[in-house]
C-alpha cells in the first residue's frame, strides 16, 4: 500500500466564474488537479477530498451548489471527503487521524485558495511531519487588496509557492510530478 496521499483542497463550485468567489485560472488549476488525482489513483495513493463550509456566510453555504465539489475533480467511489470550517484542513477535522491510520508519510497538495486554505494546510502538514509536495499549477487564487494596493493573483500565488519551497516542502508542476 502506498504511503502517499493526494489532498484535494476546496475545489468547489464557489470558486468557478459562476460562483460567489471566482478565482483566476481555476479551470486550468482544476484540470491539472484532475490529472494529479488520476495519477494518484493509478499509483494506489489515498485521495482525500476536502470541502469548505461556512454556516451563516454568503459563500460555501452548507447544502448549496457553491459548496459542492466541482465535477472536474469529483470524488471517486469510496474516497473520503473531509468537511472543514477553517482554512487549515487539519483543524477540527479527522484529516490527520485518517492520514495516520493509512500510514501516510507524504502528501501531494492541490486546490484553492493558494493564499488561504492551501497555505494553512501545507504549513500544517509540514509541521505534523509529513513530507509535503505542492503542485503549483494545480492551485489557484485571486487578487488581494491591502492598504489601498491590489496584489495581482499571479504575484500572490508566486509568493506563496516561493515560501513553500523555501521552508515547507517541494513545489513542482503537474507535468514534472506525473513524470516521476
Amino acid at each position: 500500500m502506498s504511503k502517499r496521499a493526494v489532498v484535494v483542497i476546496d475545489l468547489q463550485n464557489e470558486y468557478w466564474p459562476s460562483g460567489g468567489l471566482a478565482l483566476e485560472n481555476i479551470e486550468r488549476a482544476a484540470a491539472n488537479a484532475a490529472r494529479v488525482i488520476a495519477h494518484g489513483r493509478e499509483a494506489g495513493d489515498l485521495i482525500v477530498n476536502v470541502r469548505h463550509e461556512m454556516p451563516g456566510a454568503p459563500v460555501f453555504v452548507p447544502g448549496s451548489e457553491g459548496a459542492e465539489i466541482n465535477e472536474v475533480v469529483a470524488p471517486g467511489e469510496g474516497e473520503p471527503v473531509i468537511t472543514k470550517n477553517f482554512p487549515n484542513s487539519f483543524r477540527d477535522t479527522g484529516l490527520k487521524d485518517l492520514l495516520d491510520e493509512k500510514g501516510v508519510e507524504e502528501v501531494f497538495v492541490v486546490g484553492a485558495m493558494s493564499h488561504m486554505c492551501v497555505d494553512a494546510t501545507v504549513r500544517a502538514a509540514n509541521d505534523f511531519g509529513y513530507k509535503t509536495v505542492t503542485i503549483h499549477d494545480a492551485c489557484a487564487t485571486r487578487d488581494l487588496e491591502f492598504n489601498g494596493a491590489t496584489v495581482p493573483a499571479a504575484h500572490v500565488h508566486t509568493a506563496l509557492m516561493a515560501a513553500f519551497e523555501f521552508a515547507y516542502g517541494e513545489v513542482v508542476a503537474t507535468d514534472d510530478f506525473i513524470k516521476r
